[in-house]
């Protein structure tokens, strides 16, 4: 009986399933990063210090549009999110969207908030929560325009669907290590320096949300 009672006490204390995707570009996938997690991997690596173990994809690819996400999106995801885990969908993009090519954005910004408004129903429709990362800025001041543009569209567009977005860009355009680092580096990435100032600022969102997965909660 005294067994029986200890099986009891562990599958209290088990902690719940929770897998999350981290889908978009190459600044999800880290690229400039020495030490190889980026923003993605810090957060994760975070919440294990807190004693909040999960499983998490790298889903980001270089060069990626919001355009590339939505056709890849379904089906990469449901390989890694099985019924009946807590299951949740960080999504981030757009400094690809607004690159400059033959005169003109890669994506418009129509399109790109259109290609999110579809992003968010489908993923809604599977029942995943989704928490939204902004676009970070680059060395070209002209391209950080274009990015706080869409930035704003993109929030808006989260906020009427109940999202949460954690908007980056002007921050990291004043913080002196990211800047230095992307200037010293490729021009658009940071190396570790940076993408640690980056995971900070995305912290907050991402431990609101992340609770909220674990709860079963999509009510976000």
């Amino acid at each position: 009986m005294a067994e029986q009672g200890n099986v009891g006490d562990i599958t209290q204390q088990a902690q719940p399933d929770v897998r999350i995707c981290f889908v978009g570009d190459s600044f999800v996938a880290g690229v400039g990063d020495e030490e190889r997690p980026g923003w993605a991997g810090r957060l994760a690596a975070h919440a294990h210090r807190r004693g909040s173990a999960l499983t998490s994809y790298n889903l980001g690819i270089r060069r990626d549009t919001s355009a590339d996400i939505l056709r890849r999106i379904q089906a990469e995801c449901v390989a890694r999110l099985p019924a009946g885990c807590h299951a949740g969908i960080v999504l981030s993009f757009g400094v690809n969207d607004t690159m400059l090519e033959a005169g003109s954005c890669r994506v418009s910004a129509e399109d790109s908030v259109s290609h999110l408004r579809e992003l968010l129903a489908r993923l809604g429709r599977q029942g995943w929560p989704v928490l939204v990362a902004g676009p970070p800025a680059v060395a070209d001041p002209a391209h950080n325009q274009r990015i706080a543009a869409l930035d704003s569209l993109l929030a808006a567009e989260c906020s009427r669907h109940a999202v949460p977005y954690a908007s980056v860009v002007h921050q990291m355009q004043g913080h002196e290590t990211w800047r230095r680092e992307v200037r010293e580096g490729d021009g658009a990435h940071p190396g570790s320096g940076g993408y640690d100032a980056l995971a900070a600022l995305l912290q907050p969102a991402w431990d609101r949300w992340l609770a909220a997965v674990r709860a079963g909660s999509t009510g976000l």
